[in-house]
């Protein structure tokens, strides 16, 4: 799957965006990665969404229950928090990979596409999502693909609060518009699936030797 970036640099870092369903070990294995690449000397940064940024506060406080809203303003914050993650002055990850740093995201917009898509048509969240695809494509994503009953499990051993949509049936529709917004841009998108049905290390190891040709 191919895929294009409008930041143009011959020194330009690489972007990963880890992908799957709450519960997948998306954030193990970025960390796993993390120490991978700074042992082979590379520059890395990572991240997540919803972001710490005030508009990312306001999410985790939806995510949460604290705040109430509907699920089109939901989508929407997640769009806003995202291009603030991108273009922000301070830590913005348009900008770091400009500069030669390789970012590892756990998240970014086809977590939107299989999260919003399951109340909204994923055709409008794909569109509410366009002006950071045309900002900024992954160099790869990595999708993590664990069966939902195991995703429960580590979350209920790791967490002492479900989020908004942590239920075993939202999950399965999640990975199934995950699998479906794949299918719709393997064109545009480099798009690596791994089974997260298995230990860590297995997992880690199976990412790096997947990803080395990306990071060439």
């Amino acid at each position: 799957m191919d895929t294009a970036n409008n930041i143009d640099s011959t020194k330009r870092g690489k972007f990963i965006a880890f992908e799957g369903i709450d519960g997948s070990g998306k954030s193990t294995q970025i960390a796993l990665l993390r120490e991978k690449m700074k042992a082979k000397g590379i520059d890395c940064y990572t991240t997540m969404e919803p972001t710490d940024s005030p508009i990312g506060s306001l999410i985790h406080q939806v995510m949460t229950g604290r705040v109430k809203t509907d699920n089109r303003a939901i989508a929407a914050l997640f769009v806003a928090d995202r291009l603030d993650h991108l273009l922000n002055d301070v830590n913005g990850i348009a900008h770091k990979i400009d500069e030669g740093v390789t970012v590892l995201t756990d998240r970014y917009y086809f977590s939107s596409y299989a999260y919003h898509s399951v109340d909204l048509p994923m055709d409008w969240v794909i569109l509410a999502n366009e002006q950071s695809s045309l900002i900024l494509k992954p160099t790869v994503n990595i999708f993590i693909d664990i069966s939902p009953d195991l995703a429960l499990e580590r979350i209920a051993k790791n967490r002492c609060q479900r989020e908004l949509f942590e239920e075993k049936s939202r999950l399965v529709q999640v990975r199934e518009k995950y699998l479906e917004a794949f299918e719709r841009l393997k064109d545009e998108e480099r798009v690596l699936v791994v089974d997260g049905n298995r230990k860590e290390q297995e997992i880690a190891d199976e990412i790096w030797e997947k990803l080395t040709v990306f990071l060439k």
